[in-house]
């Protein structure tokens, strides 16, 4: 994707994440960066709703793993904001679900340098003037047919 998809509220913020669903395959990571408040979670509660999630949606900050596993594709909603160093991260399993799920994952940047496979998408959501979202995307490998969703 070049440029900067423009989120204009959080309805369309749901929507990026809805269209995400559509295109996921198991043992995809997707990366979601940006500052508090940008709407990560928002994208997310998208994603899994489309996914046949009826439920809530809360933000994983404080149980750092929110596993979905009741879903027809697995997903583990992961928040690393509170991860003070990356080999911490052992502790989480979070290949574990890779075999036949989804990893997303905000904050990913906690993870420490080389932590996520080149395969990864990573998605960064800001806050614009408007207060709008803008969603930039670095595609990793095996997301040329699948990025930007259709």
């Amino acid at each position: 994707m070049n440029g900067t998809l423009i989120l204009a509220d959080e309805a369309a913020t749901r929507a990026a994440g809805a269209a995400l669903a559509r295109v996921l395959q198991p043992g995809d990571v997707i990366l979601l960066d940006g500052p508090l408040g940008a709407g990560k979670t928002t994208l997310v509660r998208g994603l899994l709703e489309a996914l046949g999630h009826a439920g809530e949606v809360p933000s994983p900050s404080f149980a750092i793993v929110q596993p979905y596993d009741d879903l027809v594709l697995p997903l583990w909603h992961v928040d690393l904001y509170r991860i003070a160093h990356p080999s911490e991260l052992a502790e989480l399993g979070l290949d574990t679900v890779l075999h036949d799920g989804v990893l997303v994952v905000e904050w990913p940047g906690h993870a420490g340098e080389g932590a996520w496979p080149p395969t990864a998408l990573a998605l960064s959501l800001g806050v614009r003037d408007d207060h709008a979202r803008g969603l930039t995307a670095k595609p990793g490998q095996g997301w040329e047919d699948r990025w930007p969703p259709r």
